[in-house]
């Protein structure tokens, strides 16, 4: 079919030619189109198998799905009011037709007839599992329910995707709309040169003297980790903490309160709807953790574990304060700072020193080596391709035989109009008709500093850990060999096994042999120093304890808060009665974090959060099967790619886990990496 916003078919964007008031009509197209032709297909598919029938229904959702997520990834990465208001008058028309897809009983029907027919056993195990996906999926969209509990079920997801929607642009909209202009160049002692460029090449972006300060993370964490002025530091820190919440100098103007409430109010309802006790139940039912109970014990376990690290890592920062500064108190615009001056002291390194080591373009080169090594994949930068910014680079990666494998765009640079944060998301997926081989193309997002004066952009060791845990993700969708959009890639894989490839690609980062392909001086040259590099790993485990367990907390009030929901719930009240119970620093009664978790208000991982750490055992065993036969070796890497990377959804994670490993994973190697083996 032809791609009605973007007039082409089966190709890459052409983002340049996009009118914003071209997206709805052609939204509203396509979705005509495809319930015209999936009412043909349950009409005349006779009798009901893969070729006639689902097949079809696959590409229709694909030809949706490539449109679609343009526009979702616009809004996130040049948001702009005209776009807003566009994307949300398709979010309506999308969850109409998500949810009279799962309400379509001839639909429903169609694919119980494949799954009991002689020709389902001919099946590969990828159709089948599509088969036994979607079975399960219209479970999970009430296929069974009444119509008036089917019009309730379509309410509540059509006002979800709104909330998540809401939430998102409050998040967006109170972030960027706070900055301190100074122009007492005293008030930044302490900072590093390279933020103070960066604070400088703000204002002059808005053609003013002196220093812009902004949220964005490349500004706001190096201020909370470096600036000698502690009441910069509070004023920064309140500011962030407070984002579209009824605190701070904003309180209210994009307060997420009531979206809070209401969203965890539907999900609720939703699962009871579906018969679930809980949305954690619902979440769950396809994830690889079977009951809340195993979810809440390996956090609380994990936690009980880590604690008396914590506590050892909290008392020495707070001891080492009072000493340097006398500060009785350790507030939370205070730990950062510490905590750097900390690691200094004890190691006499900083991430800044670190940065001149890293620059963009040399650890890109690393990283392509390093799976060039790794699974003989060659990646190519290919010029002159249409793209959303100047800054977006686009790249092919092609395998060992030269075959193009896929390919992605890279949008390193912080800038106004994108959201804050990194993540991988999907152009296209792999899918393969009749007529040819759709290759799979992913969006790779960031916000590292960009380029200032005569400089490259330079990377923290922390932002280069970021890099390649987005391009583990990268790797995830590009590398499948499965030809069924709905289980390639990511797709149809459990939401607390799809860290794994990011997590585990990780590890590079850290060691030395491949920190030689890239970690050199962007002047000199000069590779990474020896003393450097050793400092380096001795902080790996600087605070890995109090590291862990702000993790768990976040975990633990996610899962909490969709376990234990009760109508009236104050949220507030418990994330305060989890930080007593997981965290040994407790925030100030204003901090509001949960006003801005973008993760489980707006993202996928509701009652999923969890999986980080969940998947991080799973990473950290995987990883220690190279550090026993070799970071590099050719053999195991190989395994990895077949068992786990090409795999994509067609199988259990724990039976790929498996077939890599040999065995199920263990907590030992995560152990060993905080530092409690």
């Amino acid at each position: 079919m032809t791609n009605p916003l973007l007039n082409c078919t089966n190709s890459l964007p052409t983002f340049s030619q996009i009118k914003i008031e071209h997206i709805y009509p052609a939204i509203k197209q396509i979705l005509e189109d495809n319930r015209n032709q999936i009412e043909l297909l349950i009409k005349t598919a006779s009798p009901y198998n893969w070729d006639n029938f689902i097949q079809p229904i696959n590409e229709l959702q694909d030809s949706l799905r490539n449109i679609w997520s343009i526009v979702e990834h616009l809004t996130n990465v040049v948001n702009t009011e005209e776009l807003r208001q566009v994307y949300n008058q398709c979010l309506p028309l999308i969850s109409t037709y998500q949810s009279e897809l799962g309400h379509n009983d001839g639909l429903y029907q169609a694919y119980r007839v494949i799954a009991n027919s002689s020709e389902y056993q001919n099946l590969d195990i990828g159709q089948q599992k599509v088969i036994q996906n979607e079975l399960r999926d219209f479970r999970l969209s009430g296929i069974v329910l009444t119509t008036e509990k089917q019009q309730r079920y379509k309410e509540i997801q059509e006002k979800l995707m709104q909330l998540s929607t809401q939430f998102s642009e409050n998040v967006l909209d109170a972030s960027h709309a706070w900055k301190k202009h100074i122009m007492d160049e005293t008030l930044l002692a302490g900072l590093p040169d390279s933020i103070r460029a960066l604070t400088k090449q703000n204002a002059e972006h808005e053609n003013q003297e002196g220093w812009i300060l902004t949220l964005d993370l490349p500004c706001y964490q190096p201020i909370l980790n470096y600036a000698d002025n502690r009441e910069l530091r509070h004023e920064l820190y309140v500011a962030y903490v407070t984002r579209a919440s009824d605190q701070g100098s904003d309180a209210g103007k994009w307060d997420n309160s009531e979206a809070m409430q209401e969203i965890i109010a539907l999900r609720h309802e939703l699962a009871l709807l579906l018969d679930f006790s809980n949305y954690s139940e619902l979440s769950l039912y396809t994830k690889m953790a079977e009951t809340p109970q195993q979810v809440i014990d390996f956090l609380t376990d994990l936690a009980k574990q880590v604690r008396p690290l914590a506590e050892t890592e909290l008392s020495q920062l707070q001891t080492f304060a009072q000493e340097q500064d006398g500060i009785k108190q350790l507030e939370m615009w205070d730990f950062h700072y510490y905590a750097e001056k900390l690691r200094q002291h004890l190691y006499n390194i900083s991430q800044e020193e670190l940065r001149p080591y890293f620059s963009l373009e040399n650890v890109l080169s690393g990283l392509f080596n390093i799976v060039q090594r790794l699974y003989g994949l060659s990646v190519k930068q290919h010029p002159k391709i249409d793209t959303w910014h100047n800054d977006v680079q686009f790249f092919d990666i092609y395998d060992e035989s030269g075959q193009l494998c896929g390919q992605f765009y890279l949008d390193c640079f912080v800038r106004k109009g994108k959201r804050n944060g990194a993540w991988m998301d999907e152009c296209l997926i792999r899918q393969r008709t009749a007529n040819n081989l759709q290759t799979p193309v992913a969006y790779l997002v960031c916000n590292f500093t960009p380029p200032i004066g005569d400089k490259p952009s330079l990377l923290t060791h922390q932002e280069v850990i970021t890099l390649f845990h987005e391009f583990g993700h990268g790797l995830h969708h590009i590398l499948t060999k499965v030809d069924y959009a709905p289980i390639a890639g990511v797709n149809g894989v459990a939401w607390d096994a799809v860290e794994l490839p990011s997590q585990f690609m990780e590890n590079w980062a850290w060691e030395k042999s491949a920190l030689d392909l890239f970690a050199s001086h962007y002047k000199t040259g000069e590779p990474l120093p020896a003393q450097l590099f050793e400092k380096m790993q001795a902080t790996k485990r600087f605070q890995a304890g109090l590291q862990t367990l702000r993790q768990l907390e976040f975990s633990l009030f996610d899962f909490s808060l969709h376990t234990e929901y009760q109508p009236q719930l104050n949220i507030q009240t418990l994330l305060n009665n989890v930080r007593q119970q997981i965290a040994v620093q407790i925030p100030p009664s204003f901090n509001r974090f949960q006003h801005s978790f973008l993760h489980i208000f707006a993202g996928g991982y509701a009652a999923g959060y969890y999986s980080y750490k969940w998947a991080e055992v799973l990473a950290a065993d995987a990883f220690a099967k190279f550090e026993e036969q070799g970071i590099f070796n050719r053999q195991i890497g190989q395994q990895f790619l077949t068992s786990v990377l090409e795999q994509g959804g067609t199988q259990e994670p724990m039976d790929l886990f498996v077939q890599f490993r040999g065995r199920k994973p263990t907590m030992d190697a995560l152990l060993k990496k905080i530092g409690l083996h």
